[in-house]
């Protein structure tokens, strides 16, 4: 790969100019144009189909404002900037991924609006701008949202979240494309809000990967039957804009796709058709790069590029508060993007360079995916429209090929760039290249077949295709399937030979366990049944690697002595720990209290100190499966870590077999799982520590939208479980329906075909106009 950098100096001078465009006005749609049928079967999962896209647009916007209308209301507040006007400045913010004081979200949104990035984006043709077809979908979906809210009154929503208020109105294009601009900034811009806009610490604990996935693509040496299959397993928000809505959204002829879709968004992002399957999972490329800018003597506005002065944009972004007031900032800009308010100096700034600051051909390629016929017709729609923000891509189709790539954008920086251009970083935690701004030979490069400027094209991404399986829990690459593994990208991209994480490697051998049979599950190969079954096994891989270490402790100490000094009788822990089974399942009694040791593993010894490794076995390169493995049961703060443990549930008066069921709820709904650092497969988070009352906070992440699907020359076969349910609306029927399945480990069988959906006997019908 060779660097060229006067085209990404080409692609940055486009970015800026998007980046400092006037506001556009909001569309309006044309009345009496649109039509859609609702169908909706068992837990209220609709079917929507229609002549045209504006009019599927209009039904999917109708459908969805039924069941969430609020989270998307308060969401338009956001992208507005208008939340400290009806909430306070200070009160935070309605991102579930990252939530920051309301006046800081305000001035970052108010000041991408002002910027007139999607105004400018609209102006341009497909790729770089919207199809015809999404236009008159979101077009649609906004009319159908709309329609919904007029017909039912914001008095009378039947949402109390939202139901009469102030801040709760009609929508409009601009706010959807908004919000389809912000999910690509996710993993960048948008979760940067501080450092771009300054204003002091919003009491975060700074930059934050995107939430996380598993995902399986199944080829047909993998399968019982020779059928591609998949399984999807999103780890999204539980609450929020994240979360995914199900949805079949069906033109005759065009298009017939099932799966979820992000709340606001009028396209299914993780789904499939009759012959083909696809998942997604966060990707471990980076989004941005940050540039340190040589500022010119005697003047901070000003910086150096190959020793010519450029001064700095300047935005003034304002903000209104409850009172009536106005905050003003002012923010800088440079040829890479924003200027950072964080890391400023006598000499230098940094500016933030995201791949994503200007990109909405996500949703094209989503659509484009969703009309694919094979698995060569999905690659074709990525290369055509090379939008995927920030994941990884598997895929498989009905003759039984499996298929990851990452397609996603990733700026085009080598490794031999990388080294040559390095500078300090301002903040240790933001994982980023920092390269020097001060001269144009550290600018991105290009691929001649990427369709914009400063990123990698199909060429230089990673992929594989196989006849056995890839699979991907959020590691690199290097190990979608240890039979073949993928080398020779540059680190951008992701690592190679460095630790899998317990996650992954769990995930690689519940499949390497159901090919061997060597699972209990009956005969080697998946059947979708076997496929279920893997899926919610509930194991927990950090204590299947140290049950052994830990029972030989357990032998050798009845007492252990605990950080406050105190000697703890660790006996009946010791018996509950070793009676479990390892299982995070609702009645596993040692699963919490493994948690409580687990998470004192990973405490410093001494504040501000990274921990020490617990392992006895450390990792090596060379063996990336079965390394780390064991516990070091003679290491003092290993021993003290569990006599912790066992001494908060003591001084608390709970029970050493309080089980998941009992400690971990959502909506009051008992939740099974574990977490991601104990190397648990379909994991939950929680967001805060196991409380003195034996409870944990509510579930905020973990898996939401789990699909597997079997591809048959007769048709799909598929199973799905939406983890929080359909509608976000506490008096929604279907606010905790399918929550209580996930609880209880069922599955929905999806009705797909227009023979499965009329035999429904819970079918409801619905014809909107407008």
């Amino acid at each position: 790969m060779k660097l060229r950098a006067s085209c990404a100096a080409i692609v940055l001078a486009v970015l800026a100019g998007l980046l400092t465009a006037p506001p556009a006005r909001p569309a309006a749609a044309a009345a009496g144009r649109y039509s859609a049928e609702i169908r909706r079967t068992e837990y209220g999962i609709p079917h929507v189909s229609a002549k045209d896209h504006g009019g599927l647009g209009f039904g999917y916007g109708y459908a969805f404002a039924q069941d969430n209308l609020c989270v998307l209301a308060s969401w338009v507040v956001t992208l507005r900037g208008e939340r400290s006007r009806h909430f306070g400045p200070r009160a935070l913010s309605d991102d579930p991924v990252r939530p920051v004081a309301n006046l800081t979200s305000d001035l970052y949104h108010r000041s991408v609006a002002d910027s007139g990035v999607v105004r400018r984006l609209l102006a341009r043709p497909a790729p770089v701008g919207p199809s015809a077809e999404l236009r008159e979908l979101v077009d649609g979906y906004v009319a159908g949202y709309n329609r919904y809210l007029d017909d039912t009154g914001v008095a009378n929503l039947p949402d109390p979240t939202c139901r009469g208020k102030s801040w709760v109105g009609p929508i409009t294009a601009d706010d959807v494309w908004a919000n389809l601009l912000d999910l690509g900034r996710m993993s960048g811009s948008s979760a940067l809000k501080e450092a771009i806009v300054g204003g002091g610490d919003d009491g975060d604990d700074g930059p934050r990967r995107a939430p996380g996935s598993n995902g399986w693509a199944l080829g047909r040496e993998a399968t019982r039957d020779g059928h591609g299959m998949l399984l999807a397993d999103p780890h999204f928000p539980w609450n929020g804009v994240r979360r995914f809505y199900q949805v079949q959204l069906t033109i005759p002829g065009v298009l017939d796709v099932a799966g979820g879709s992000l709340y606001g968004t009028p396209v299914v992002q993780i789904g499939h058709n009759r012959t083909v399957a696809w998942t997604h999972t966060v990707s471990h490329a980076q989004r941005f790069t940050l540039y340190r800018l040589r500022l010119a003597q005697g003047d901070p506005t000003t910086y150096l590029v190959d020793g010519r002065p450029e001064p700095m944009g300047r935005q003034e972004v304002v903000v209104p508060l409850q009172d009536g007031t106005l905050v003003s900032r002012t923010l800088f800009t440079s040829r890479y993007g924003p200027v950072l308010a964080a890391g400023r100096g006598e000499e230098y700034a940094y500016a933030l360079a995201d791949v994503n600051a200007a990109n909405l051909r996500a949703a094209d390629e989503w659509l484009a995916m969703a009309k694919a016929g094979d698995l060569r017709g999905l690659r074709a729609a990525q290369d055509a429209h090379q939008g995927l923000p920030f994941v990884y891509t598997l895929a498989t189709d009905v003759g039984g090929t499996a298929s990851f790539a990452d397609a996603s954008v990733v700026p085009h920086v080598t490794d031999a760039q990388a080294r040559r251009c390095a500078k300090p970083s301002p903040d240790p935690s933001i994982d980023a290249f920092v390269l020097d701004g001060s001269t144009s030979a550290c600018l991105w490069g290009k691929d001649a077949d990427a369709v914009v400027p400063g990123i990698f094209g199909p060429g230089n991404q990673p992929g594989l295709t196989r006849a056995d399986y890839v699979a991907n829990s959020n590691n690199s690459p290097w190990m979608t399937n240890p039979a073949a593994p993928l080398t020779g990208y540059d680190q951008v991209w992701g690592t190679v030979r460095t630790d899998v994480e317990l996650r992954p490697r769990v995930s690689l051998d519940m499949i390497d366990r159901r090919l061997k049979g060597a699972d209990g599950l009956g005969a080697p190969g998946f059947t979708l049944e076997t496929l279920q079954a893997t899926a919610r096994s509930k194991r927990n891989l950090g204590f299947e690697l140290m049950r052994t270490d830990l029972k030989a402790l357990c032998r050798e100490r009845r007492e252990l002595r605990a950080s406050s000094g105190e000697r703890v009788d660790v006996r009946d822990a010791c018996r509950t720990l070793t009676r479990w089974d390892g299982r995070a399942t609702l009645d596993g009694e040692g699963a919490v209290l493994w948690r409580r040791f687990f998470d004192g593993l990973q405490a410093p010894v001494k504040p501000g100190e990274p921990p020490q490794s617990w392992w006895r076995v450390p990792f090596d390169p060379a063996r990336p499966l079965t390394t780390p493995r064991g516990l070091k049961r003679d290491d003092p703060a290993v021993r003290r870590a569990l006599a912790d443990a066992v001494l908060f549930f003591r001084d608390n008066r709970l029970p050493l077999t309080l089980t998941t069921g009992q400690a971990q709820h959502y909506a009051s709904v008992p939740i099974p799982g574990c977490t991601e650092g104990e190397g648990c497969f379909d994991r939950v988070r929680n967001s805060g520590p196991l409380g003195k009352d034996g409870r944990y906070p509510d579930v905020n992440t973990g898996s939401s939208f789990m699909m597997a699907v079997e591809l048959t020359p007769d048709g799909p076969r598929t199973r799905t479980v939406l983890t929080y349910s359909l509608s976000a609306d506490p008096s929604s029927p279907h606010h905790t329906d399918q929550t209580a399945l996930f609880s209880r480990g069922g599955w929905v069988t999806e009705r797909f075909t227009d023979a499965e959906i009329r035999s429904d006997p819970q079918l409801n019908v619905t014809t909107v106009t407008g």
